[in-house]
């Protein structure tokens, strides 16, 4: 089930976030993710943010802000079993358009967005850890 989260949720949320960021983007010193914690909690708190849950347990959670995906974090045990694409489709249906920023060198990510009909449209540095980013698009047809 996918639902729109709750301070109940803040908790595990952040443990999603903070486990998957270090595992999927090892190319990244894990203190930058450690360092930026804070920012993110406060950030999530006045985000919106759909959570899948089963069996009251969330695996894993979108990020969103007005049409632009922060991020789809799923819990590495449940990575691979459709979650991210339930999440991500439950926002296609909700808006006309879509973007948002992957790392250039996270191309199992890049391959699911162009999967999932997301176009590149430019490459810029983030200048907070120097990694090349991906700024891709979706619209509904």
């Amino acid at each position: 089930m996918i639902r729109k989260s709750t301070n109940n949720d803040l908790e595990k949320i952040m443990q999603i976030w903070l486990d998957t960021n270090i595992s999927v983007h090892n190319y990244i010193p894990q203190e930058y993710w450690t360092s930026n914690e804070k920012y993110v909690k406060e950030a999530i708190q006045e985000a919106e943010v759909y959570v899948y849950e089963e069996n009251k347990e969330i695996k894993g959670f979108i990020g969103i802000n007005k049409g632009h995906i922060e991020g789809i974090f799923v819990e590495e045990k449940y990575r691979n079993q459709g979650i991210g694409k339930k999440l991500l489709a439950y926002c296609k249906n909700k808006y006309n358009k879509l973007t948002l920023e992957v790392y250039k060198k996270n191309t199992k990510a890049i391959n699911f967005y162009e999967r999932e009909q997301f176009k590149p449209i430019k490459e810029d540095v983030d200048e907070a850890n120097n990694e090349v980013e991906i700024f891709m698009e979706w619209k509904k047809n």
